[in-house]
């Protein structure tokens, strides 16, 4: 009897382990959670159910008894009598755009957590609009002065006064040209040799946005290494499109994505095996919340969240992240985007004095006007290949170094320089961390249960006891004259203008919003709830509205 039909299965079963081993290497290498599953997150938000509470459980979605919701009750409508009388205009407004602009729709529905979501929405309303900017501070249409803690998502680094000045500047120098596009202004010539002596590269291209920038570097990581992977690590942002963004909030499943666990021997296992992986993408912001997305007030289900940053590990990470993609040829990309020229004058690589082969910027670098930029090896910024003179990797924008624009970056590089901006920078991460210290220590001498961890001056609160409530301590904030960006407690962005005085008034401000939220009820947690019985509370909801009896 012949054994060849056995033996067929036991020779592709070896053909096959190289494959498998791989395949159990790159599993084992995600992050546990549903971050580091990028498909099956995809597929659970497909399915999750939504539902929201009606008038009578929004104040009892903990299990709290009359009483408790009375008093949440009665302090919930006080907040919003405040909130409609104090900021009309800008409620007025905002609800008229927001008819028009999606932008608002979607930010005003996941400012909180989404049961909540509708009969907040109904009832207690946020501004979007704000006529002027000063300082520290911003003005809406009634008048209200707020310390900003927005940061104009990062782009805030030195303080609006600083870029006012820059895009003035930059607007004078552009009016040269006006909108003459295609040939350049000479200041893109400074700008370029301005831009490869901060990020020790050896070329430049320009683009409108940070994930425009993105793009085109990854894109040419892939032209020249022949690959089509690229590795990102588990909850880090590199802007909205689908090879970065693979899990929920992209319509397509990731196809040539690795997302990986961040800090992990086993992450640096699979660069080291496998052949297939063009470049690694590092969002230097993800030392703030390893392996966690970007904090939010939205996804304060259970009222737990938790950050902390090691600068010394995340350096040593770096290190050695950067030996592996040399080792193997893997295009290492600094995504500075976000962070910018926050932690130092010369970037992230300056400030964990690691070198990428590429990095790309944005936000801050244009002077307050939009900007992307690739700064790069030669030998990978070039887009052509001259012995094939068909194969290139294209790349080009109407409104690439628009005169504006250009303007705009060659005022901050003057800045740059200055005494000012250097006096800002001095001793920036002693100082920002006291600073943390002293707010930690002002909420604990405060009896809040409310903690701050930093990154240099960007900052994320999370809370020392469970709660399903810890979301609306926003609203108080904004109440006691604090501007927070659409996710709320999730992340503060200070600017570095911000002085002692400034400073201990927001310390100020947030132990008054905290006292009104805690004599409101909020954080007062019924008997016998604690984070588990949270846990299985959101389960019996979840598991109602799926089977539609919620």
């Amino acid at each position: 009897m012949s054994l060849l039909p056995y033996a067929l299965p036991a020779g592709s079963l070896l053909l096959a382990l190289p494959y498998l081993r791989q395949r159990l290497a790159l599993s084992r290498a995600k992050h546990r959670s549903l971050a580091g599953h990028s498909r099956m997150a995809k597929r659970l938000a497909g399915w999750l159910p939504g539902y929201a509470f009606d008038e009578s459980s929004f104040f009892q979605a903990d299990g709290a008894d009359g009483a408790l919701a009375a008093q949440r009750r009665a302090a919930f409508e006080t907040l919003c009598a405040g909130y409609a009388e104090r900021y009309a205009k800008s409620l007025a407004l905002t609800a008229e755009a927001r008819e028009g602009l999606a932008d608002l729709q979607l930010t005003g529905a996941y400012r909180v957590p989404f049961p909540f979501s509708p009969y907040l929405r109904e009832r207690l309303k946020v501004g979007a609009f704000v006529r002027s900017a000063g300082g520290v501070e911003v003005e809406d249409l009634d008048g209200n002065r707020f310390l900003d803690l927005t940061g104009s998502y990062g782009v805030n680094v030195f303080g609006v006064d600083f870029y006012k000045a820059c895009m003035e500047e930059g607007a004078a120098i552009g009016l040269e040209l006006g909108p003459v596009l295609g040939a350049y202004h000479p200041v893109v010539a400074s700008n370029i040799a301005r831009l490869k002596t901060i990020s020790g590269q050896d070329q430049v291209s320009f683009h409108m946005s940070g994930t425009e920038a993105v793009m085109q570097a990854v894109r040419l990581a892939r032209y020249h290494t022949r690959k089509k992977n690229l590795v990102r690590f588990c909850g880090a942002y590199h802007g909205w499109w689908e090879d970065v963004q693979p899990g929920p909030g992209n319509p397509m499943p990731p196809r040539e994505t690795y997302t990986l666990k961040d800090m992990d021997d086993r992450s640096l296992q699979v660069l080291r095996t496998r052949r297939d992986i063009a470049c690694v993408l590092i969002n230097p912001l993800q030392a703030l919340h390893p392996n966690r997305n970007a904090p939010g007030d939205s996804t304060l289900m259970n009222g737990l969240r938790s950050a902390g940053y090691d600068r010394a590990a995340y350096t040593q990470w770096l290190k050695r992240l950067r030996e592996v993609c040399t080792e193997r040829g893997i295009v290492l990309i600094f995504d500075e985007v976000f962070l910018g020229f926050r932690l130092a004058p010369g970037g992230a690589q300056a400030y964990f004095g690691v070198k990428a082969d590429m990095v790309t910027y944005g936000k801050s670098v244009a002077g307050g006007y939009p900007v992307g930029v690739v700064c790069g090896r030669a030998d990978l910024m070039k887009r052509f290949r001259a012995d094939r003179p068909a194969d290139l990797c294209f790349a080009r924008g109407t409104f690439n170094s628009h005169p504006h624009v250009m303007g705009g970056m060659h005022a901050f590089f003057q800045r740059l320089d200055t005494p000012e901006v250097q006096a800002m920078y001095a001793g920036s991460d002693e100082r920002w961390n006291a600073r943390c210290e002293r707010f930690n220590a002002a909420m604990a001498e405060a009896g809040l249960p409310v903690r701050a961890a930093n990154l240099h001056s960007v900052w994320t609160l999370g809370y020392t006891q469970p709660g399903r409530y810890h979301w609306m301590y926003q609203y108080y904030l904004r109440w006691h004259g604090l501007a927070l960006s659409w996710v709320g407690t999730g992340r503060f962005i200070f600017a570095l203008n911000f002085d002692d005085a400034a400073f201990d008034e927001v310390v100020q401000r947030c132990v008054a919003a905290g006292k009104d939220m805690q004599a409101a009820g909020w954080w007062t947690l019924p008997e016998g709830v604690d984070a588990k019985a949270i846990g299985k509370q959101l389960r019996k909801e979840t598991l109602s509205a799926f089977f539609g009896k919620h």
